[in-house]
């Protein structure tokens, strides 16, 4: 790739590398300048024409607004491909980006940690036919930071300005400056998709990637989550299941006022604000304007809102109160297995030290290996008979690609029968 723009006079850090270590180009602009954003039919028809006429692999990000906007919407998608350059395209004004997908085709997109971006995609109605994810293929690899910018560093000697990835992407007019890093992002992926593969092949973990690969595209969007109240940071602390009814209206009622304005529901109401509510259970209105948060302007207009949640979930009757956790939601906390099943935890911990040891010959994060949680299901609950055979298909159903199972296949079959 041609040189990128240079940083004027840069003054070296405390930290720089040392003097046999080339410091990392800083990337600072896109190499063909910034192009402008892609917000009508005309300019799209334009850019999906390059896209065809381009040659290779498609690099592609999405920029959302979380923390800003209800849901996980595209407010930008950038793509650029040898021939094409970069394309910076606004989906909120354009109903149809179809041309952009059939000037794609079957060809590779390249993304880094494509699942997160893959579902806001596919709402917009970009799918794509096969993938290459750098941050995934950096896992892989071994590496020991996988974020874009250290990768991007590592292998390819650049840095990248970080500063806007949680920025609000549904601004509009967006600053040039945001648009810039949101170029910047894609400038360099299909060179960083190269120096991985070839990093891949050297290790003889090709084949391992591409299955990885076409698992994140079998995934599809992840499905509904069951009782996301749950989620709610500081719900353990919460002491019966009266107050867990509580909170679950409190969050319902939020959601959906966030639903209809389109606002991030943390910027509604905080977690924290919630769980201080049930804790307080406080029986006037009054005396809930009392808490911290609750006596701000905006939530003074909805106290009578939040008030009538908290009094629906008290007035519950008992058999319609939720459970402590949800039935059937796999194995106990591994800190209780000692005490409820201490063979289980005998396996688990002949389970995890094989893989810790297997995982560093093999120099890849044991995540990577192996799903935790199918490792803790398979030592609380082993296949019957316990061979290697019953094993592997209890792997291959939990999600385990073929070059996991060939690999723990006999030493998950060796933990599953100690005693």
């Amino acid at each position: 790739m041609p040189d990128p723009a240079p940083a004027d006079d840069p003054t070296p850090a405390d930290d720089a590398p040392a003097a046999d270590t080339p410091a990392p180009v800083p990337l600072l602009a896109p190499r063909d300048g910034l192009p402008p954003v892609i917000d009508t039919p005309a300019a799209l028809a334009d850019y999906a024409a390059a896209l065809r006429a381009g040659s290779g692999p498609v690099a592609v990000d999405a920029e959302r607004a979380s923390g800003y906007r209800y849901g996980q919407r595209a407010y930008l998608v950038q793509l650029r491909r040898a021939g094409a350059g970069t394309g910076l395209v606004d989906p909120v004004p354009l109903d149809d980006l179809s041309a952009v997908q059939a000037a794609i085709g079957d060809e590779e997109w390249v993304l880094h940690a494509a699942s997160q971006d893959l579902p806001c995609l596919a709402e917009i109605g970009l799918v794509p036919a096969r993938v290459f994810d750098t941050e995934l293929a950096a896992r892989l690899a071994g590496l020991p930071r996988v974020g874009l910018a250290a990768v991007v560093e590592s292998l390819l000697g650049y840095s990248l300005v970080k500063g806007h990835s949680a920025a609000d992407w549904s601004t509009r007019p967006l600053p040039e400056e945001w648009l810039v890093y949101a170029a910047l992002d894609v400038e360099v992926l299909v060179d960083l998709r190269d120096a991985l593969a070839a990093l891949l092949a050297e290790q003889g973990k090709t084949e391992w990637a591409r299955q990885e690969f076409a698992a994140v595209l079998a995934a599809g969007p992840p499905a509904p989550r069951q009782d996301p109240w749950r989620r709610t940071s500081g719900v353990h602390g919460l002491r019966n299941r009266r107050q867990l009814g509580m909170l679950r209206s409190l969050w319902e009622a939020r959601d959906d006022l966030a639903r209809r304005r389109d606002i991030a529901p943390g910027r509604v109401l905080p977690d924290a604000a919630m769980v201080s509510a049930v804790q307080a259970d406080p029986q006037t209105e009054a005396a809930l304007l009392e808490l911290p948060v609750f006596r701000g302007r905006a939530n003074r207009r909805l106290v009578g809102t939040w008030f009538g949640a908290l009094a629906r979930g008290r007035a519950l009757a008992e058999s319609e109160l939720p459970l402590h956790s949800r039935p059937g939601e796999g194995p106990p906390p591994v800190s209780r297995w000692a005490d409820r099943d201490p063979a289980a935890a005998t396996r688990l911990q002949a389970a995890r030290t094989g893989l810790a040891e297997l995982a560093a010959k093999h120099d890849l994060p044991v995540e990577n290996l192996l799903s935790p949680d199918l490792v803790r299901r398979l030592a609380w609950t082993p296949p019957e008979p316990r061979d290697p055979e019953t094993v592997a298909a209890t792997l291959r159903a939990g999600g385990a690609r073929e070059w996991q199972v060939e690999l723990t296949r006999d030493l998950l079959t060796d933990a599953v029968n100690r005693a």
